[in-house]
């Protein structure tokens, strides 16, 4: 076996794997490269060969106490050699070695044919994101309620974000809501209770985060990010546990097309899922 080097990703390589990921279907962002590269510019790494990239992934730090693994791909001409294993141990390894020996967390979202690989490997399952499309969302105005992000500060949104994310990601949330094809929030008494992103996809658009109080708040804002996509179709990933997801699914005639397996290795988050309509990405977490 030909010997692999592992080093960082520079910026531009961040948008190789990215386009990667679009050959196997994942349908990434058109703006997440430079995003993805702010949140953590030591946690991409690209395995080569002779010079030539073969494989990717990302152990990106969000603090002290939680990491997430994603965008995990060696290209199908390179699998079945053990290239993939020695990127995941060389990805995990520096992960863990940057986190805090006392209740660390890392966590992923992954195909669900590997799931028992990765319990092998220390994680436990959460429950599983479906995502669906909405091929048409028929909505001709932003419902009033509904204001855009950009007048919310972000030590606001961040606040929220961190009760249904398990680390605060300031360097995240301020690019991902500046590149976003449209973003808004709710606020309620002064309190933000629920907000939104829509990005542009290399098909159509998605929706991420989707986090609101209740329902009600959650339904106000898909609207008004539907409203951006026009006839396009829209993408989003549903907890399966979610007790609203049989009423989503028929209010706005979602489809499932995906599903993957969220786990964590180590301390499971407490999250209040009922409050999570959509995740943010499947690659970052």
């Amino acid at each position: 076996m030909a010997l692999m080097t592992i080093r960082p990703m520079t910026p531009s390589e961040v948008q190789l794997a990215l386009d990667w990921a679009a050959q196997e279907g994942w349908n990434p962002g058109l703006h997440d490269a430079t995003v993805f590269y702010a949140t953590d510019p030591t946690g991409f790494l690209i395995a080569e060969l002779e010079g030539e990239p073969i494989g990717c992934i990302c152990a990106v730090r969000y603090s002290s106490k939680f990491g997430f693994i994603g965008l995990y791909i060696v290209r199908p001409q390179w699998r079945g050699r053990g290239y993939g294993l020695q990127l995941w141990q060389t990805a995990w390894q520096q992960l863990v070695n940057q986190l805090e020996e006392k209740q660390p967390s890392i966590g992923l979202d992954g195909v669900v044919e590997r799931e028992s690989t990765y319990r092998q490997a220390g994680f436990t399952a959460a429950y599983r994101h479906v995502r669906h499309v909405c091929e048409a969302m028929p909505c001709h105005s932003v419902p009033n309620n509904a204001i855009s992000l950009t007048n919310v500060p972000l030590e606001q949104i961040v606040r929220y974000d961190a009760e249904l994310f398990p680390a605060p990601r300031p360097q995240f949330l301020e690019p991902w809501i500046r590149v976003a094809a449209a973003a808004y929030g709710i606020v309620e008494h002064e309190r933000l209770v629920g907000y939104g992103v829509l990005r542009a996809c290399r098909q159509g658009f998605k929706v991420g985060p989707l986090f609101a109080d209740t329902f009600d708040i959650a339904e106000c804002l898909f609207r008004a990010l539907t409203h951006h996509a026009a006839s396009q179709p829209v993408f989003i990933d549903i907890p399966n546990i979610h007790p609203a997801l049989s009423i989503l699914i028929q209010r706005f005639r979602l489809q499932p097309v995906f599903t993957c397996v969220r786990m964590y290795w180590k301390n499971m988050p407490n999250l209040d899922v009922n409050s999570i309509f959509g995740v943010t990405t499947l690659e970052l977490g």
